[in-house]
């Protein structure tokens, strides 16, 4: 493909993101086939303008045009997107944690609808130039950081896009990597010189790499031009003294450089001590025989590649890790994650956030304080102080989910220093971070160092950073190089600047910067893959969905195990729990008569399989006592000259006392009795023709159509399968486009050229294969294990259950297009199933008895008419010609389903 003319154009482009405006009607032009660095501080529009450009994000006011591509145009929009690549920002927020390094990059090339050959050349290619060659069988989610962010950029590149954009992708990445990342975009452009490279980034060092600079700040636009042109319009040589010199006046007051006091040891014992500590994961050693001591109020930096150790290092001193071998203390004590005294000495914080998106910035700060036990007032004092001093105050009430990734690591740290601990254990705290924040994070830490004499455990990828510790320990592969103070690493090294002894000490551990140069030959191009007709780049992309989230379920034993073991169990239990089968009905007698008809009529209750007597009640006051306390459930009262007035043909009274608190049980021990006693009155016409004029003047022999022994268990059975396969599978299904909002996988459908029908279809598909399974589970228990005969057609069944299965998953997918969270998927799906599959379907009362709006209700669910099927297949016969109808009323709402999903579901962020 030629290099394309046309560049970036933006044109009076505003964005407002609840209520509040982040770009100020921002015009700009960016040439095609450059390196553009986007530049500025936390929460000044980059990620939001990067996701205008690249299509991702709703265009709500201006004009863009991308590589000639009219963006506001979604026809023209969804043809450019096979020649995008976008990388968001975040450790890895474009990777699925469970699966493998070389499924992740896998993923992608299907995604794009590359051929088995392109992509493994391209997965190889790509694996030997980031370093993660070593690694292809790890799952995302075990990764490093730096790893992850590589892996990422691996998933960007892997089908040579025309425009590559990149939000602070080397964020959290050690220097050798972050030299291996730029070596590997150099390359590409090296073998694809008209792609276009759109960069934000936090290392303002890295932006003087590229040809195009875009300065931003509060939603404007400072300076974009050629890089040189502006470091000439400012009269300074780097892009960091540009971008300061471009500040309002007001905002440079607020940089400024500061002077850290030199340590002084007070002579007291270690704070922290290590020695030969050492954790291993089953064969692989993450740390090994680490040793280094930590004195009160210095400030220790750990520096080391991606995957060195540094933040199992970490989890082990707080206690998070159990520790293979070597020993650890803090304050001379050993460390143990029981000892609280200790722990609330400590404070910590986390590469990745680890604090509650559900809470606001206060809310989290209030439980930390509440969890480090401060009295009320303190920690209300605290947390004021926290937000003043990490400048949260004005983001105090909003959620961290909609934050910028510096806000976030803002309130991480602030969470750290809540109760004022005597130790801080942080890792990686500035990651993401832009300088000006940076600056202030330090003078916060310096603070508590040399004022409050608080020791501080720290490990970073800014060499400036380092440079202000006290001393600092270089670690690969799980072993530390150096241990010293920077200027002393800089000298063994032989090096000019801390960066290069970095990389000289990482080189001479076996490490390089060089990359692989094994591209892709001519006939394995990725774009070889765009000959293939329309139709296979349809099934490609479907398959490509499909396939990723089977294996992801396969991994997932919990789900794996609700999706078959739920429906089993919820058929079990109703089977033996649920029935209206009444064999032991508990009654009592009080005879006031006593006399041989009486006595003979009670034979009849006693013969009957139906009865079990309980010992006489002397009187009416006793037996109703019985029947409130649940003793027994009837109650026969005859009445005194009973026996003499039946001889006499009086029509005597007989009080029956029936417990009626369950209206259904009550009724059918009416009917047992009505029946029993009928058939005592036509005994007695036999051998008394005296009292034949009581009697019915003929005989009652009930028989049960399709259930002739009238048991409950063939009756709930098919309305128990009807309930499981409307409530777990769609349960399950619901969680899976919602679950990706939230961990931020979403943007590689919307940065994708795959449609939302794909992308649903194939989230569907190993959800109707696990319901499938579970439904020839339940069916088979059913016939062998309940006993319950299916006397019908097993082809018409089964093929009705296929149709209520797309329909159920289907209605999943449409409760998850529009739902925030999995806990509101769950639990809207629990109450939408269930109360019409339970109260309005025919499972408890046939439809025909349900009139108005709860008709109507039942009717509009499938639930309804896939309970015809069932039950009319188990009990009744029934084949595949008369469920002719319900399989296009089930195919109808699954089609219903689907396609409301489809339009719900935006290729597009807010």
């Amino acid at each position: 493909m030629s290099t394309p003319a046309a560049g970036i154009e933006v044109s009076g482009v505003s964005h407002r993101y609840r209520g509040e405006t982040v770009l100020h009607d921002l015009s700009l032009s960016l040439p095609a086939g450059q390196t553009i660095a986007l530049v500025g501080p936390d929460g000044v529009g980059k990620s939001t303008l990067l996701g205008l450009i690249a299509g991702v994000r709703k265009l709500q006011s201006g004009r863009i045009s991308t590589l000639g591509v009219d963006i506001a145009n979604r026809r023209a929009r969804e043809q450019f997107l096979p020649r995008l690549a976008f990388m968001p920002q975040g450790l890895g927020k474009n990777l699925y944690p469970t699966l493998s390094v070389r499924e992740n990059i896998d993923f992608f090339g299907r995604l794009f609808a590359l051929d088995a050959r392109t992509r493994e050349t391209q997965i190889t290619h790509l694996l030997n130039a980031t370093g993660l060659a070593p690694f292809p069988d790890r799952p995302a989610g075990q990764l490093s950081g730096g790893m992850k962010q590589k892996l990422s950029l691996c998933c960007a590149l892997v089908h040579e896009p025309d425009l590559l954009i990149l939000d602070e992708p080397t964020t959290g990445v050690d220097p050798l990597s972050r030299r291996q990342f730029w070596a590997l975009v150099e390359q590409m452009r090296h073998e694809r010189p008209g792609m276009t490279i759109l960069v934000s980034t936090a290392y303002m060092e890295e932006a003087d790499r590229f040809s195009w600079l875009v300065a931003m700040n509060d939603g404007h636009i400072l300076a974009c031009d050629e890089t040189h042109t502006v470091l000439e319009k400012t009269g300074t040589t780097s892009v960091e003294a540009a971008y300061v010199s471009l500040l309002p006046a007001s905002a440079q007051q607020g940089i400024s450089t500061f002077e850290i006091p030199p340590y002084t040891d007070d002579g007291t014992p270690p704070v922290i001590e290590a020695e030969n500590l050492t954790r291993q994961f089953g064969s692989f050693t993450a740390v090994d025989h680490v040793s280094f001591r930590i004195h009160r109020g210095e400030i220790f930096g750990f520096l080391g590649s991606n995957g060195c150790g540094k933040s199992t290092t970490m989890k082990m001193l707080t206690g998070l890790l159990d520790i293979t071998s070597g020993s650890a203390t803090l304050f001379g004590r050993p460390i143990s994650a029981g000892n609280m005294n200790t722990r609330m000495r400590v404070g910590y914080m986390s590469q990745a956030f680890s604090l509650y998106e559900e809470l606001s910035v206060r809310q989290n700060l209030v439980l930390q304080a509440r969890l480090f036990r401060l009295p009320a007032a303190q920690a209300t004092e605290r947390v004021n102080t926290m937000l003043k001093d990490f400048e949260l105050a004005d983001h105090a009430d909003e959620r961290p989910t909609g934050l910028p990734l510096g806000y976030r690591q803002r309130l991480q740290l602030a969470a750290a220093c809540i109760n004022n601990p005597d130790i801080l254990i942080l890792d990686e705290p500035t990651s993401g971070v832009d300088p000006a924040a940076r600056d202030m994070f330090w003078k916060h830490l310096v603070r508590l160092s040399r004022n409050g004499k608080v020791t501080i455990f720290v490990s970073t990828h800014f060499m400036n950073e380092a440079m202000r510790c006290d001393r600092i320990s270089l670690m690969d592969k799980g072993r530390v190089l150096a241990k010293d103070t920077p200027q002393a690493i800089i000298q063994q090294a032989g090096a000019t600047s801390l960066e290069d002894a970095f990389i000289i000490f990482l080189e001479k551990a076996g490490n390089t910067v060089s990359v692989s140069r094994a591209a892709a030959s001519a006939d394995t191009a990725p774009q070889a893959a765009k000959t293939s007709s329309a139709f296979i780049r349809w099934l490609s992309r479907l398959w490509a969905f499909a396939r990723r989230e089977t294996v992801e379920l396969l991994r997932d034993r919990l789900r794996l195990a609700f999706a078959i073991l739920g429906p089993v169990s919820l058929l079990l239990i109703a089977a033996y729990s649920v029935s209206f089968d009444i064999n032991t009905i508990n009654y009592t007698v009080v005879d006031h008569d006593q006399s041989q008809i009486s006595r003979t009529m009670m034979e009849q209750f006693r013969g009957s399989r139906y009865f079990r007597q309980a010992t006489p009640t002397p009187d009416l006051r006793t037996l109703q006592t019985r029947l409130r306390h649940g003793e027994v459930a009837l109650g026969i009262d005859i009445p005194v000259n009973f026996g003499r007035d039946m001889l006499a043909g009086r029509n005597p009274e007989l009080g029956i006392i029936v417990d009626g608190a369950m209206p259904f049980m009550g009724a059918n021990i009416r009917a047992y009795v009505e029946g029993t006693l009928a058939r005592y009155g036509q005994e007695l016409a036999h051998t008394n023709p005296t009292a034949g004029r009581t009697t019915l003047p003929f005989s009652i022999a009930p028989r049960f159509a399709y259930n002739q022994e009238f048991r409950s268990i063939y009756a709930i059975t098919p309305g128990v399968i009807m309930l499981a396969l409307i409530l777990i599978p769609t349960m399950l299904t619901a969680l899976g486009v919602v679950r990706e909002k939230e961990i931020g996988s979403i943007m590689n459908l919307y940065a994708s050229p795959a449609s939302t029908g794909q992308y649903l279809l194939g989230k569907q598909l190993p959800y109707v294969g696990l319901a499938i399974l579970a439904y020839l589970a339940l069916v088979f228990l059913s016939i062998t294990l309940l006993g319950v005969p299916l006397k019908g057609s097993f082809t018409g069944l089964s093929l009705g259950a296929l149709f209520y299965i797309l329909a159920s998953t289907g209605f999943g997918l449409l409760i998850s297009t529009f739902v925030r969270s999995q806990v509101a998927a769950i639990f809207g799906t629990a109450i939408i199933c269930l109360i019409p599959a339970v109260n309005f379907s025919g499972l408890l009362y046939p439809t025909s008895t349900l009139t108005g709006v709860p008709y109507y209700f039942g009717e509009a669910f499938p639930a309804t008419w896939f309970q015809l099927i069932s039950l009319g297949a188990f009990t009744k016969g029934l084949g595949v010609r008369f469920f002719i109808p319900m399989y296009a009323v089930l195919l109808g709402f699954a089609c219903l389903y689907i396609g409301s999903a489809c339009l719900l579901l935006r290729k597009q962020d807010v």
